[in-house]
């Protein structure tokens, strides 16, 4: 008998794309940060986790733009089963060196739950997924 594995993919699904949605989950106002990443965190009301990233200029250029992104990204598929479910997540980088992947999937994972507590978002004791303190 084998195990079955979660799937390591990122679809369409998991992404934020609209500027509303973005919105909506700045003005929640509820982040989280370490050396590496800001995190801002929303509920969405899925049973998933989608991520959304946001990299300034002041970053670098393009061509780093869009590396912090493709970083992000990984960092996101990788980790996204240890991540909160029904929440939104917008990761921002910290100026500074170009982390490595790593770095970046260590720092998701533990400001993503940060920020998520925040929201009162997290694992009930039973270890599934629900609102902080709820009775089942």
């Amino acid at each position: 008998m084998t195990i079955a594995k979660p799937p390591f993919t990122f679809p369409q699904s998991h992404r934020l794309k609209t500027p509303a949605e973005f919105d909506r989950c700045y003005k929640r106002k509820r982040s989280a940060s370490d050396d590496v990443l800001i995190v801002y965190a929303c509920e969405n009301g899925l049973d998933r986790p989608r991520l959304g990233c946001s990299v300034s200029k002041k970053i670098g250029n393009a061509v780093v733009r869009n590396r912090y992104k493709r970083l992000f990204r990984e960092a996101f598929r990788l980790s996204q089963h240890d991540l909160p479910t029904g929440t939104d997540f917008i990761m921002i980088p910290r100026p500074g060196e170009e982390p490595t992947q790593e770095m970046v999937q260590r720092s998701l994972v533990k400001v993503a739950k940060q920020a998520a507590r925040k929201l009162g978002v997290g694992a009930s004791p039973g270890g599934k997924p629900g609102i902080v303190g709820e009775k089942s």
